[in-house]
């Protein structure tokens, strides 16, 4: 129960103050649960891969991270500057401002431009920022993020006014169906926490408290 829960986790740290000591510590940890992944800002990713290429564990980074409001080319070139660096996934963030413009276009381009730069080489995480967005919002960007061709569609950044809801995952899998993931990301700090998302039709779990997490199992 514990490994198969372990595998559902991205094990994060993307606080600014983030220390090399705490992201060897993010490794150790990581290893020692045999995670997901680990989930860390761009400029870790090359330490992480060095450490973990011969586990299970994969490299995850965030690209446009945490506003969305970089160019589509400053995306593209974070995403293959991190996969040279050795990620195996990506979390982008979208262009939120031209959501709530309805350029649905632009929000489809800038995708599918990150997906473009990614295929074959790493998994793309399209972050979607929940709690920014209506419920129209929601659902056209859940659409887009389906036909952009992404991997996964995700809930939020974990720096916006809040994280993810049940509602919005059991919403955002019933646009998108079974054929991609859906990424629960924000405020998930207990074990109910996780199984309630899982429940709501979840397939990964961003989570700075992974370990925690663990812990409440092995009790």
């Amino acid at each position: 129960m514990t490994e198969s829960l372990a595998r559902y986790i991205d094990h994060t740290a993307l606080k600014a103050e983030t220390t090399k000591e705490q992201i060897q510590q993010l490794i150790t940890e990581a290893k020692e649960y045999t995670f997901a992944s680990v989930c860390v800002q761009p400029t870790w990713v090359s330490i992480c891969e060095e450490q973990l290429k011969d586990t299970e564990v994969k490299v995850c980074t965030v690209i446009g991270f945490p506003l969305g409001a970089n160019t589509t080319e400053t995306k593209v070139f974070e995403t293959k500057q991190a996969i040279k660096d050795g990620a195996t996934e990506v979390d982008m963030v979208i262009n939120i401002g031209a959501l709530k413009d309805g350029n649905d276009e632009l929000v489809q381009k800038d995708i599918r431009a990150v997906v473009e730069a990614a295929k074959g080489q790493a998994l793309t995480k399209v972050i979607i920022e929940t709690a920014l967005l209506t419920e129209d919002e929601k659902k056209r960007v859940s659409t887009l993020v389906k036909t952009a061709g992404a991997d996964f569609i995700k809930t939020s950044t974990g720096f916006s006014t809040s994280g993810a809801t049940i509602d919005d995952i059991r919403l955002m899998r019933s646009i998108v169906g079974p054929s991609i993931g859906v990424k629960a990301s924000g405020g998930i700090r207990d074990l109910e926490s996780m199984k309630q998302m899982i429940e709501a039709g979840a397939t990964r779990i961003g989570a700075s408290a992974g370990v925690a997490i663990m812990k409440e199992l092995e009790k």
